[in-house]
C-alpha cells in the first residue's frame, strides 16, 4: 500500500525523495517475503515441502542476505542524498535527481546481490533420499577455512557496522549544518526586521529532516540490540545456549525480532510524519466503500 501511495507522487515530496522511499519500501517488502515467509513461516508450519531441500534452503539464504543488505544500504543512500540536499548546495542540483538515484540504487542492488551468492555454498545436505538432498547443515569448512572466515567478517562489517557509522556521521553533519545555517538566517531576519516572517526554505528543510531522522533513528534503535549482542557474542565467545530460557538466547532472538521489525516501521513513519500520505491512505482505504455506495445508488 505504501508503494502504491508513494508511486502516485501526491504526498508533497520531491520526485527524488519519493523514488528513494519507494525503493526502501520495496526492499522492506522483500525482507518480509524472504526472511519472514520463506525462511521462517513456511519451513516451521509446512515441514517436508520442497522448501526443506538443500538447494531451496541455500537459495533462500542468498535471497535473505541480499534483501537485508539492500534494505540497509538503501537507508544509507537515502541518508546521504538528504545530506547532500541540505549541506552541499553546489552538488545538490547534480546529485539529488531521479536519474542519479536510479544509478545509485541499481548499483547497490547489483553489488550486494553478487556479494550474497557465496552463501549458497555454505550448506551441506543433512540426508539424501532418492538422490534429492534434504535439510541443511553448515559446512565445517565455513568455520576453518581462511576464505570463509574473511567472507564472514566482510559481511558483518558491510552490514550493519559500516551503515551504522555512516548514518550517524551523515546525520551529525546534517544537524551541525542546520544549526549553523539556522543561526545565520535568523540573524539576517533580525537585521531586516522580519523576525516573525516564516522562512519557506527552513520550513521545507524541517519537513525533510523530520522524515530523515525518524527513518534513520528507527533503523539505529531497532538494530542496536542485534549489534550489541553480536559484539558481546564475539568477545565472550558464546557459541551455545542452555535452553530457550537462557538470557543469551532471549537477547539474540529479541535482536533478530527487532531487526525484522525495522522492515515494517517505515510505513508507520510516513503516516505519523506526512499529512498528505495520511490523506492518500485514507482515500485508498475508503475507495472500495465509495465504489459500493455508487453501485448501490
Amino acid at each position: 500500500m505504501a508503494i502504491l501511495i508513494l508511486s502516485q507522487g501526491k504526498c508533497g515530496l520531491s520526485r527524488c525523495i519519493t523514488f528513494y522511499l519507494v525503493a526502501m519500501a520495496t526492499a522492506d517488502l522483500m525482507i518480509v517475503f524472504t526472511d519472514v515467509l520463506l525462511y521462517t513461516v513456511i519451513p516451521f508450519h509446512f515441514p517436508g515441502t520442497y522448501m526443506d531441500t538443500t538447494p531451496a534452503m541455500s537459495l533462500t539464504l542468498v535471497l535473505l542476505s541480499a534483501a537485508t543488505d539492500i534494505s540497509v544500504w538503501f537507508t544509507v543512500t537515502f541518508t546521504f542524498d538528504r545530506f547532500v540536499a541540505i549541506c552541499c548546495q553546489k552538488l545538490r542540483t547534480r546529485y539529488c535527481t531521479v536519474k542519479m538515484a536510479t544509478v545509485v540504487l541499481t548499483t547497490v542492488s547489483v553489488i550486494f546481490s553478487l556479494k550474497s551468492i557465496p552463501w549458497y555454498f555454505i550448506y551441506e545436505p543433512e540426508y539424501i533420499v532418492d538422490n534429492v538432498a534434504w535439510g541443511g547443515v553448515v559446512s565445517s569448512s565455513f568455520y576453518t577455512e581462511t576464505a570463509w572466515l574473511a567472507f564472514d567478517c566482510l559481511c558483518i562489517i558491510l552490514t550493519p557496522f559500516v551503515p551504522f557509522i555512516l548514518i550517524l556521521l551523515f546525520n551529525a553533519l546534517t544537524v551541525r549544518h542546520i544549526i549553523v545555517t539556522g543561526r545565520v538566517r535568523r540573524r539576517l531576519q533580525q537585521c531586516s526586521g522580519n523576525e516573525d516572517h516564516i522562512d519557506p526554505e527552513m520550513e521545507k528543510q524541517r519537513k525533510s529532516i523530520v522524515l530523515l531522522f525518524t527513518i534513520t533513528g528507527s533503523f539505529i534503535l531497532l538494530w542496536m540490540t542485534n549489534i550489541g549482542f553480536f559484539l558481546y557474542w564475539r568477545t565472550a565467545s558464546v557459541y551455545d545456549y542452555t535452553g530457550v530460557h537462557d538470557p543469551n538466547y532471549i537477547t539474540e532472538q529479541t535482536g533478530y525480532m527487532l531487526q525484522l521489525l525495522n522492515s515494517c516501521t517505515n510505513t508507520c513513519i510516513y503516516v505519523v510524519t506526512q499529512t498528505k500520505f495520511r490523506e492518500q491512505l485514507k482515500n485508498m482505504l475508503m475507495c472500495p466503500f465509495s465504489a459500493l455506495a455508487v453501485w448501490f445508488k
